[in-house]
């Protein structure tokens, strides 16, 4: 039914890792002060929260110490740290984010530009961008966000903006890192790595050996039937282990090599099945007994070597090769037929929204068929880049002129078939018959793109200027082997920027641009509907302030930005066609404010007393009707003026704390307004057909408050303990793929920490 998975996978991985541990053990040698140069920043895209004032746009870091603090491992909750960033959550625990920046569809982050250490990590970005991956954020070090004019270095989705994940760098020195947690819902998470940077006779050797572990049985509870007694059963469990190698040798030109493979193993028992409005609100952690064979199934490779070179002071190389491979089998509920003997097929959003028999064939308590899809998928990625860094000039004015170009081949594989589990009234399942593998769909969708960028920042005493381009010539292939059906085409996109910072003095700097954006659609998309890009035109002007001490710092900005032919996933799942579509034009205007104040730094206390505050007011309009009538859409039959989906009018992320010496306490308070679910901002579980479909209304607004708390036992090792959801909020978040879904429930934790 599912893929089959090698059991001894986890295993394998055990063995190389202990031993590549074993044999960069064995190195020896004395540290010296000799500091990489700046060719190691190449592959950032911000560097560091001091780097990003530096940035001309909106640019933020979030470190390794905010990751770990609230001990997240759920990219949602890192990401409300950060202003401009919308996410639309869907499972609770982060497996599945919906991001959107700056008011960008949000549908599976299909329109951010989403990276692992400057390499592209989406399954397939070109070719089929709303996929299942996201890298896990309780195994990063830090995590970048950059919106505006900068963007125009990466790609190929640039009309939001760029996130890109940080994973543990090899150390320099000898660290050992242990942390491990169980919470509620059986929760147990561990994350361990061990390395080290050491010279020897043939250069300096370093090496990283990662393990990250996290296992729950979930907090929602199914339906029990005759046939199926298990209804707890709603978790998860991930594996990812990690190996990172890396050799300078003794020359007189520095030079790197390094090396990276890592791989990530994951089931869930996860749905698209939400409830109807009344039972959400009488309970929303309860799944319908109809949705207990849902389950996903996904495992990811994922690999690059990377060689720096800096043959003068003024010159840097990077250069880049990388693979990735996902593949994720999601058996999940498609709809369901012959409900009460009555002959059709009943969309699963309506059942919720219609009630009556269909709904009660989804609680088990009517005769019907389960159409349950197997929805087996395989993604390739892989690439070589080179990027180059020059710089040159004199008193007057200097350069900082950097190019980079990329030749990259991704791939979607689908071979899928649907399965009928025939169900009696009593909810019990009397007869199975199975599909052909393959016979739903059966077809293979590539991309080759040939990227290429330049950028310049050029400096004139106060000012800086940083002009860029960017160019992308795109080749699609189609090929369906049920039909035979073939198809290609080709696209070619055009990006570019400009960017102004001036250093009013050492404490305040000024800042604007303006870009062009671009975001091809997917091969479908481009293939079947002729789509073309999607393209933005943004400005954005704001102003930063740090103090001299560096313990308060301010970050204001607003932005104006206008998308045409915006492009939108139809509908998620399993409703309609499920193909790109364009919606038309949207105007996207708001304000970003980052604030942050350490009162311990600025009166010289003993203790930390930080404070940070996030907030972000954003107007997302459409500003024409929209194009689709297909009712099974959400962004069919909207109007001139209305807000665009799940995009919130305001949002606020705040935390304060105090660090002593010894002990530790913090805690984040989180807003997020209410938004709309559909285009045609209806208040009501009707699409524009006027027929009951749960997908369509509103969200909740919610506020959620985070704690934790450490204590030190001794030099290197602390106890913690927390709670996220502090007062156990109950709150609908999304209501796709198949209505009403709730956030996380009261989560409470303790754990042990060791860093030597």
């Amino acid at each position: 039914m599912l893929r089959t998975k090698n059991a001894n996978s986890i295993r394998r991985w055990s063995l190389a890792c202990s031993g590549a541990l074993l044999v960069c053990a064995a190195a020896h040698g004395a540290d010296d002060e000799r500091r990489a140069p700046t060719v190691l920043d190449t592959v950032n895209v911000v560097g560091s929260r001091e780097a990003a004032e530096a940035v001309p746009g909106s640019a933020h870091y979030v470190g390794e110490e905010a990751i770990r603090t609230q001990s997240y491992d759920d990219i949602n909750r890192v990401l409300r740290q950060v202003p401009g960033v919308y996410v639309r959550e869907e499972d609770g625990f982060g497996l599945f984010p919906n991001i959107s920046l700056r008011g960008v569809d949000t549908s599976r982050s299909s329109k951010v530009t989403i990276m692992e250490d400057g390499v592209p990590s989406a399954p397939a970005p070109y070719a089929a961008p709303a996929a299942y991956y996201s890298p896990t954020v309780g195994r990063m070090s830090a995590v970048e966000v950059l919106k505006g004019t900068s963007q125009i270095k990466y790609g190929p989705h640039i009309t939001g903006g760029v996130i890109n994940y940080l994973s543990t760098p090899i150390p320099r020195e000898q660290r050992t890192y242990l942390k491990t947690l169980t919470g509620s819902e059986n929760e147990l998470r561990t994350h361990a790595f061990a390395g080290n940077t050491v010279d020897t006779e043939n250069g300096r050797f370093g090496y990283l050996v990662e393990g990250y572990f996290r296992r729950t049985d979930g907090f929602k509870h199914i339906d029990l039937a005759p046939d199926f007694r298990d209804g707890d059963d709603t978790g998860f469990h991930r594996a990812e282990p990690m190996v990172k190698l890396a050799w300078e040798p003794n020359t007189t030109m520095y030079q790197r090599f390094e090396f990276k493979i890592g791989h990530t193993d994951m089931e869930a028992n996860e749905t698209y099945l939400g409830l109807s409005e009344a039972d959400f609100r009488a309970d929303p952690y309860r799944r319908y007994s109809a949705s207990r064979f849902d389950n996903i199934d996904t495992e990811q490779d994922r690999t690059y070597l990377r060689y720096f070179a800096s043959p003068t002071d003024d010159v840097d190389l990077a250069t880049t090769v990388y693979y990735n491979k996902f593949a994720r089998a999601w058996y999940k509920l498609n709809d369901i037929r012959n409900v009460g003997g009555v002959a059709g097929t009943v969309n699963l959003s309506t059942a919720l929204a219609a009630g009556g028999d269909a709904l009660a064939c989804l609680k088990g308590q009517i005769d019907c068929e389960l159409r349950v899809r197997n929805n087996d998928r395989t993604y390739y990625a892989r690439g070589v880049e080179q990027l180059a860094t020059v710089r040159f000039g004199g008193a007057e004015v200097q350069h900082e002129l950097t190019a980079g170009i990329r030749y990259h081949h991704d791939q979607e594989e689908r071979f899928q078939q649907d399965d009928i589990y025939t169900q009696a009234a009593n909810g019990a399942i009397t007869n199975f018959t199975p599909g052909a593998p393959g016979s739903q769909d059966n077809r293979i969708e590539e991309v080759k793109a040939l990227a290429a960028f330049v950028q310049d920042r050029i400096t004139v005493g106060k000012w800086q200027f940083l002009p860029g381009i960017r160019l992308e010539r795109l080749d699609y292939e189609l090929l369906n082997r049920n039909s035979g059906v073939s198809g290609e085409s080709s696209l070619s996109l055009a990006g570019g920027s400009f960017g102004v910072i001036y250093d009013w003095s050492p404490e305040w700097k000024l800042f604007g641009g303006v870009h062009r954006g671009f975001s091809p659609p997917s091969a479908g998309g481009r293939i079947n509907n002729g789509l073309s890009e999607e393209t933005s035109l943004g400005f954005e002007l704001g102003a930063r302030y740090t103090d001299r001490r560096r313990a308060f710092s301010a970050e204001v900005v607003g932005f104006y930005t206008r998308f045409d032919d915006l492009i939108v996933v139809s509908n998620i799942g399993g409703t309609g066609t499920g193909l790109d579509e364009n919606f038309g034009e949207v105007l996207s205007y708001g304000a970003e404010v980052a604030l942050s104040y350490d009162a311990g730094v600025a009166n010289g206390w003993s203790v930390r007393n930080p404070y940070f505050l996030a907030l972000t007011y954003t107007n997302a309009e459409q500003q024409n009707d929209a194009r689709s009538t297909n009712p099974e859409s959400i962004f069919s039959f909207g109007a001139k003026g209305n807000k665009v989906p799940y995009v919130p009018e305001w949002q606020l992320s705040a935390g304060t704390g105090i660090e002593a010496a010894n002990w530790g306490v913090s805690a984040v308070v989180t807003y997020v307004d209410d938004t709309f679910t559909s285009a045609s901002n209806t208040t009501e579980q009707v699409n524009g057909n006027g027929d009951p479909d749960a997908r369509f209304g509103k969200t909740d607004s919610y506020t959620i408050v985070d704690l934790t708390g450490h204590y030190r036992l001794q030099k290197g090792a602390r106890a913690l303990a927390g709670v996220h959801n502090l007062f156990d909020k109950e709150y609908i978040v999304s209501r796709q793929p198949h209505g009403p879904r709730p956030g996380q429930p009261r989560f409470v934790y303790v754990g042990l920490e060791i860093d030597l």
